[in-house]
């Protein structure tokens, strides 16, 4: 099967292309003085939602805001029928829900508890979220109505590449929890140690010190990611880190260093990790990546492929368990046996059993890993990662269509990276 992304997962975001001027009722500017307005209007109150029946929209009044509530960097979703699996969507409320839902925790509700998502001027929406982690009975209050917290990682693993709405949800969910992930390790001055406050609609932080100041801006952690290509012998290095699942195997990665360029990043985490010299260094795409530690909320994931100018292989073992030259064949198995169909469906599975509050003993990850019939010695991530794309468009360098994926009918294990 031949898969035409027109984005990287995470990318892609539909409600934060364009930053409307101030002026605009839809600006971050303008929509946090009217959030003020409501949030003291004690006249709330709930009307039928759109998209999930359980809950209510906001008040009529123009435009309308909706809320996407996080616990522990986790989205809140809910999960719906779809043509071959099970589908889930983001689980939007109203602000007066969520005033409602943490007042019933004992929380008000302020403006600077929500961030500013984006917009679409068309539907007349504004997009927030929120952290609830503080909120200890919001999990089983919103699991009565058939909602639950996922955490993204598996949310991306369910999410079906083929569906346009699916890959911009996940962008948007990928982006709130870059950004309340940002405000929760940034709470402190960095310059003072005094406290930060949000400003414009939670876009940035600044020092509440009245000498300092200091304005902060959301983070974001570059990191190069690499084909190192063996032209001469049509092959690539691949390497494991001890972390992977068995069979897994993966492009290069590192954080770029102060004062140097991509490309030198790129040529100095190559010859560091596996004792490979890299010469032209060509770029390919880059990918966010929201499901990083909290310490980096998001990290940028650039893409390149390297191309090598020595080929003995020098593994340094505190970073790689293992790194080797692969066949294009090689590869091209690994594609062709590695099931990403089967590990979305299940993914999915899992979301709707998780929303329904069905417990089971077996974790994501050990349905990923059962196996039967005939395994290929390696397999690479899924079209979720931009590894995938890397490895995939090499492999098919003379297909016009850009990135392929092949299943066959025996089963592999697969897991998220």
């Amino acid at each position: 099967m031949s898969t035409n992304l027109q984005t990287q997962a995470f990318a892609g975001n539909p409600i934060r292309s364009k930053t409307p001027k101030s002026t605009d009722p839809f600006s971050p500017t303008s929509a946090l003085e009217s959030l003020k307005t409501r949030l003291l209007d004690n006249t709330l109150h709930c009307q039928p939602q759109k998209h999930h029946s359980s809950l209510s929209s906001s008040s009529s009044s123009s435009p309308d805001f909706k809320v996407l509530p996080f616990r522990k960097g986790r989205p809140l979703t809910y999960s719906g029928p779809g043509e071959t699996a099970p589908v889930w969507h983001l689980g939007w409320i109203s602000l007066g829900d969520c005033k409602i839902f943490l007042a019933n925790s004992g929380i008000e509700l302020k403006e600077e508890a929500l961030v500013y998502l984006g917009s679409r001027s068309a539907d007349d929406v504004v997009y927030w979220a929120i952290d609830v982690s503080d909120g200890d009975s919001l999990a089983s209050e919103f699991g009565s109505k058939q909602l639950c917290f996922v955490e993204l990682r598996t949310v991306m693993v369910a999410t079906d590449w083929a569906d346009q709405r699916a890959m911009a949800d996940l962008a948007i969910a990928g982006h709130a929890r870059a950004l309340l992930e940002w405000h929760n390790v940034s709470r402190f001055c960095g310059h003072c140690g005094e406290k930060t406050i949000p400003k414009e609609a939670g876009k940035l932080k600044q020092c509440s010190n009245a000498s300092c100041k200091k304005r902060i801006y959301p983070r974001v952690d570059p990191v190069v990611i690499m084909l190192v290509i063996d032209r001469e012998n049509d092959r690539v290095l691949l390497s494991r880190q001890s972390r992977f699942v068995p069979r897994m195997w993966s492009c290069i990665a590192g954080f770029i260093e102060p004062g140097e360029s991509l490309e030198e990043a790129v040529r100095r985490e190559t010859w560091e990790e596996t004792g490979i010299e890299v010469g032209e260094v060509v770029y390919h795409t880059s990918q966010p990546w929201p499901v990083g530690p909290n310490s980096m909320p998001c990290q940028l994931m650039v893409g390149f492929y390297a191309y090598a100018k020595s080929f003995e292989i020098n593994v340094d073992k505190e970073e790689l368990e293992d790194a080797r030259w692969h066949s294009r064949e090689d590869v091209k198995k690994a594609l062709t046996f590695a099931e990403y169909i089967k590990a979305q469906r299940t993914a999915a599975a899992k979301v709707e059993q998780m929303c329904k509050g069905v417990e089971r003993g077996q974790s994501l990850a050990a349905d990923f890993n059962v196996e039967s019939g005939e395994l290929a010695p390696i397999f690479i991530p899924g079209p979720f990662a931009i590894a995938h794309h890397l490895i995939s468009s090499w492999v098919y360098k003379d297909a016009p269509d850009g990135v392929q994926v092949q299943t066959a009918p025996s089963s592999t294990s697969m897991s998220n990276l």
